[in-house]
């Protein structure tokens, strides 16, 4: 077999700037990857690279060309086993980039036989929880306007950024617009412990499921103490990148957030699956803000998961990518017609 690879560069703009407690973003680069067979099959997957853990959109383009070397060199799309091997023992860091061609290379093999994805790995659809959608920082008023909007859209979990003066009444006027809505918040490592602890109490007083990384990573005693403390369960995700961090985090978290741009591939992110839950955590699957490329592939995971948060295509002012159905929130892939992941290019048929 002779299979033929490329890459390019896209610039997606968001449909709203995006604030975290480390910044705004107004656009997203990402990196698609493509792997065609000598019938003319092709395999799409993306590279959505955070400068948070190293990566841009320009170190991706540069290790590209020797990571898809690797799956010419190999010439069968269905040895992923191998692909991510020798991947990871070329370019032991540069996780967004090996996830970009994971993801071509799984969904090649699945369009081959057919068949999609959560098929091949002989996964329940119907097990599939809802994603959440995120709310990003902003002013107050317009943060509740978001929120109404996406209960409007049918949305019933929603996930909302935190990590300013303001956090109380940010939650207040989130909870005003969505009295029935499941709440999640996201510190993204912007609290001290006690402040973590304190806000906690009242996070849990306005029915918020549980906070997700409320300190830093840096900082694994300071995990610990909120988790000993917390009213709230809490989610390990700057300190979850790694199957290695899994085992460490065990006693310091109720929940493992696995991300495939940092776990560097499908099967790298199953295997974090299987020892997140060997060590009695619940587990989330999040996302950069990445094009479907990449998150059609990410939700073939969902029937594994406690919790999903793959809204990143969501927040796209347009998409050059259409992928797993996600109205309302619900993951769609009962409804996938589509071998592979489901990711291909908008509009074709």
């Amino acid at each position: 077999m002779s299979l033929d690879t490329e890459f390019e560069r896209v610039s997606l703009p968001l449909e709203n700037p995006f604030t975290i407690s480390r910044g705004t973003q107004t656009d997203a680069e990402n990196v698609i990857v493509r792997i065609t067979d000598e019938g003319g099959m092709t395999g799409i997957g993306g590279a959505a690279p955070a400068v948070h853990y190293g990566e841009t959109a320009g170190t991706v383009e540069a290790v590209l060309p020797e990571l898809l070397s690797i799956v010419e060199s190999v010439d069968d799309p269905h040895a992923f086993h191998e692909v991510e091997a020798r991947m990871a023992s070329a370019i032991g860091d540069n996780p967004a980039a090996r996830a970009a061609v994971s993801i071509a290379v799984h969904d090649l093999a699945a369009k081959r036989l057919g068949v999609p994805l959560y098929r091949l790995w002989g996964l329940d659809p119907s097990t599939a929880p809802a994603t959440s959608y995120t709310i990003g920082l902003d002013e107050t008023e317009r943060v509740r306007e978001k929120a109404e909007t996406a209960v409007e859209a049918g949305y019933p979990v929603l996930k909302i950024k935190l990590g300013t003066d303001r956090d109380r009444d940010l939650i207040d006027a989130v909870r005003e617009a969505a009295p029935d809505a499941r709440l999640r918040v996201d510190a993204n490592e912007a609290w001290t412990p006690r402040e973590a602890v304190e806000k906690s109490e009242w996070l849990a007083e306005r029915d918020v499921e549980f906070v997700e990384q409320p300190v830093p990573a840096e900082e694994p005693e300071g995990l610990r103490f909120v988790y000993e403390r917390s009213a709230l369960p809490v989610a390990a995700d700057e300190s979850c990148v790694t199957l290695s961090d899994v085992p460490a985090i065990a006693d310091r978290c109720d929940i493992a957030n696995l991300k495939l741009m940092k776990t560097g591939g499908l099967l790298e992110a199953r295997r974090m699956i299987a020892t997140a839950r060997a060590h009695g955590l619940e587990v989330m699957c999040g996302c950069m803000i990445e094009s479907n490329a990449s998150i059609a592939a990410a939700a073939q995971l969902a029937p594994l998961l406690d919790y999903a948060d793959l809204d990143g295509s969501l927040l796209l002012a347009e998409d050059p990518y259409d992928g797993i159905g996600l109205k309302g929130g619900e993951i769609r892939l009962g409804e996938q017609d589509w071998a592979g992941t489901g990711a291909r290019p908008r509009g074709e048929r």
